[in-house]
Order: structure tokens, then sequence, then C-alpha cells
């Protein structure tokens, strides 16, 4: 394995063996068009737990966070978020459900015609019906949590690659939620800003008592931050545990992912025929 998977970040892990879970997917199936992504996934997620799901490309990943998310429909299985059913609640109570999670987007996602503090401000502005000065306080209390203080009238387009993040961040928890989503928090930063994205995200855990949900590919963030992770590949979990119980499985597949090892895999024809007839299974 390699010495950046290695590493860890040395502050004890809480122990969450008796906390409720504020996510429960079961028997999770969800297709694009005819082909199926994920396959009865069983997927949990514990109060003020930090959940890292990782997996390679095509592995699912992404299509779990939509699904989590309720911005993708599945084909059937239940997803229950702080105790709603997320397949069988109506948009208005989906709408009143988001008001309890935050998500940190891959790009950041602000917009460019707003300035850092203004874009934090937009959960509260669509939420609440606080009077401005209201709003203005409170996102400033969470760019001084990210470190951004002072920063408040600079554009998006002014900002580091690390400093786009952290008011993403900041706009993901301005209204303190239970839950917090990341989609690839530490992509396409360097080392150094990183791991200082790493420790916002367990800093931001321990200060608010919320659960995170990371979507990542970067195994030195995932062993550093992760109470369990989630390994994903090709629609199936292939095991769910801490950070000790991944390095140390035996599975060659999760092996493989660890070590960066490329599986190599010959079909003669009739397998190949198929599979490509078995798509709509």
């Amino acid at each position: 394995m390699s010495h950046a998977a290695e590493k860890r970040d040395d502050r004890p892990r809480p122990d969450l063996s008796g906390a409720p879970n504020v996510i429960e997917v079961k028997k999770l199936v969800t297709h694009y068009g005819t082909r199926k992504i994920l396959k009865d996934i069983d997927f949990s997620v514990r109060e003020g737990e930090i959940m890292v799901i990782m997996g390679g490309s095509g592995s699912g990943k992404s299509t779990l966070l939509n699904a989590l998310l309720g911005l993708l429909r599945p084909t059937r299985g239940s997803i229950q978020i702080l105790g709603e059913d997320l397949t069988r609640i109506s948009e208005v109570e989906k709408t009143l459900l988001r008001r309890k999670i935050g998500v940190a987007f891959q790009g950041g996602a602000l917009f460019g015609s707003l300035n850092v503090l203004e874009n934090i401000m937009l959960p509260l502005r669509e939420h609440t019906k606080l009077d401005v000065n209201t709003m203005r306080i409170m996102a400033r209390l969470k760019m001084q949590v990210v470190s951004l203080a002072g920063f408040e009238h600079l554009n998006p387009s002014e900002l580091s690659g690390g400093m786009i993040k952290r008011a993403a961040f900041a706009r993901a928890v301005v209204m303190d939620p239970r839950i917090l989503f990341c989609d690839e928090p530490s992509a396409g930063l360097d080392p150094i800003v990183a791991a200082a994205i790493d420790e916002l995200i367990l800093n931001l855990r321990d200060a608010m008592g919320m659960s995170v949900v990371v979507v990542t590919h970067e195994l030195e963030s995932a062993f550093r931050i992760a109470d369990r992770i989630c390994v994903l590949d090709k629609g199936d979990i292939l095991m769910t545990g801490t950070v000790d119980e991944i390095r140390s499985s035996k599975n060659e597949r999760i092996q493989n992912l660890l070590n960066r090892r490329t599986e190599t895999e010959t079909l003669d024809p009739e397998e190949y025929l198929r599979r490509l007839t078995a798509a709509n299974d």
C-alpha cells in the first residue's frame, strides 16, 4: 500500500457503536435507462459519524449520493433520512427535510454574480424569513468557522481553490444541518490544501455534532477523516468497516483499489454477448 494511504489523523475516533442511524438505505436498486447501477444496496450512517463512500470510476458512488439527496428516484428500495422515507414523502416534505441537510458540491457551485457573503446567505434567504442583518450575522459566523473571515466582499473568481471549498462548506452549514454531504471535497487541490479541507471536515463534525457523508476517490483523505468507509464496486457494496478493517481486508478487489492495481478481465465472445443481452436485468 502506498505511504500516502497509510497516513491518518491522530485525534481519537468517537465511539459511535450505540448511536442511532440518521440514514438507512435498504435494498436500493437504481437504473439509468435499462442499465442497472446500484444492486440491492444496504447502507446506513450513524448520528455524529463521518461515513466515507469510496470506489473506482463507475462504481456507483455518485449515483448513491444523488439518491440520498433525492435527486434520483430509485427503481425500488427505501431511503430513510432522519426518519423520513425519500421514496414516499411529498415534494413539500422533501423541501422541509432539506432544511436539515447541507451539501458541499464538488466544484463549490458558487454563483459568480454574488460575493462570498451573499453566496453563503443563500440557504437562509431560500428557507427562512429572517431579516437581512440576522442572515448576515449567521453567515459571518460560519465564515469564521471555516477561516474565511474578512473575505466577505470578494467574488468567487477572486478566490483560490481552497477558499472556494471553504466558502462552499460555510454555505452548506449556515443553517446548522444535522447531516452534511460532501462530494469530492479535496478533488483538484494540492496535498497541503487537501489536508486542510480534511481537517475542516473533522472540526465541523466535532464542533457541530453533525453526521457527514463524504464521497471521494482520494485514499489519503478517506483514511484521515473516516469513522467508517463504504467501498462500492460495480454497483455492489464490497464492505463497510472502520479504517483498520478496510485496510486489513482480504478482499482482492478492495486491495486492488487501495493499492491502485488495475483489474484485467478477459471475456470470451459468448460471455460478452450474454452481458450485452442482460442489460434489462
